[in-house]
């Protein structure tokens, strides 16, 4: 199968900091906390690294291992970090026909300091990544079985519309994982553009950051999960997902964005487990326990399996637990690809821990005044 991934492409520096050498805040009352770095001196780092990243990138590596035929839509700059970023991909066996080149701009580049959990804090200069214009797109990019759109940034995120409707026109199934800045400043043209995506992918935090545009429609609040006595009730759902000052639960979430033209829609919650819901259900796959090294790369390598196994006809459990296992291999390294894993090793892995994973099901829509009737649970 052939796909196409568009977003950015970046070089990433990555240094690892040793816990007693930096302080961290975290806030008790909010999903915060932060590193605390001295002013004026230097501080010691274990290792200090260089390697390719970007939300594109990522995606393409990730199809690629996985047997697809994978070509990326990105924009560089005329330099030797581009020059990196092309060399890398064509070992990888993904096509750099469509990479762009612009001499406006530098490429992309990040740099990010880990330490404490490894959840890293990353600068980021976006560069040639918000340079993306529309005499850029060409109709034949676009003539694959699976197009998947990562997070835009400046202009860049102007073009998702015209991006959905070409990849349409072309009969391509369409994924997507935003990122904050789309859903909520460029809330109205990525909403009306999801009426033709069949998969959308967010975190906890981009759930969040598009409820203020969803109240208007859909309202606040919303019924629970209809969970079974005696089953605990997931964090996600005992805590609404909060923006803006609005609150909206789960079941209100998924029913409003199922609504409007998504068949998929995948939200991750960090190591507390990841729900696809579809038109009809919602379902849920805990989360795999693993030695965190990096959780740069997560979200990508989450997404891009999830869709490559639901192009491939797999149904949104199986694509779930794949999607799952590649995402835990990948925080095992510091770096966003280095754990991303082939077609045959991550099946071996599916079926090894396949019987480990206690997956539970509800329906979407349920008839009950108090939001308290018993759904489906399933423990596969």
């Amino acid at each position: 199968m052939k796909a196409l991934t568009v977003g950015g492409a970046m070089i990433d520096t990555i240094a690892i900091i040793e816990s007693s050498r930096i302080e961290r805040m975290a806030m008790s009352n909010a999903d915060s906390s932060f590193l605390l770095m001295e002013e004026g001196r230097k501080t010691e780092a274990l290792e200090i690294s260089t390697h390719i990243g970007g939300g594109a990138v990522n995606a393409a590596v990730s199809m690629s291992r996985l047997g697809f035929d994978v070509s990326t839509l990105i924009k560089l700059g005329q330099d030797s970090r581009a020059e990196t970023i092309l060399t890398r991909l064509e070992h990888e066996g993904v096509s750099t026909r469509w990479a762009l080149r612009d001499k406006r701009a530098p490429t992309g580049a990040s740099v990010l300091i880990s330490s404490h959990d490894r959840n890293a804090a990353v600068f980021t200069f976006r560069g040639a990544n918000t340079g993306l214009e529309a005499e850029d797109l060409h109709d034949h990019a676009f003539a694959v079985d699976v197009v998947y759109i990562t997070s835009l940034s400046g202009r860049s995120a102007e073009r998702f519309p015209e991006l959905v409707r070409r990849a349409k026109a072309k009969g391509a199934m369409i994924a997507t994982n935003p990122g904050p800045r789309q859903l909520s400043a460029r809330a109205g043209p990525f909403q009306e553009a999801l009426r033709m995506v069949d998969i959308v992918a967010l975190n906890r935090g981009e759930a969040s950051a598009l409820v203020p545009s969803l109240i208007a429609e859909f309202g606040e609040g919303g019924p629970k999960l209809p969970i079974a006595p005696g089953e605990a009730r997931p964090e996600i759902d005992s805590r609404p997902l909060s923006g803006g000052g609005y609150d909206m639960s789960v079941v209100a979430f998924f029913r409003a964005l199922t609504s409007m033209g998504p068949k998929r829609v995948l939200l991750t919650d960090g190591n507390r487990g990841a729900y696809v819901a579809t038109p009809d259900e919602i379902v849920f796959c805990p989360s795999v326990d693993c030695t965190v090294a990096g959780t740069a790369g997560a979200g990508d390598a989450f997404t891009s399996t999830y869709t490559a196994y639901e192009a491939r006809g797999y149904p949104p459990l199986e694509a779930l637990k794949a999607a799952t296992i590649n995402a835990a291999s990948v925080v095992g390294f510091v770096d966003t690809q280095a754990g991303l894993l082939k077609r045959d090793e991550l099946d071996a892995r599916i079926e090894a821990l396949g019987p480990q994973f206690a997956t539970r099901r509800w329906p979407l829509h349920f008839e009950s005044p108090d939001g308290e009737r018993v759904g489906d649970i399933a423990a596969e």
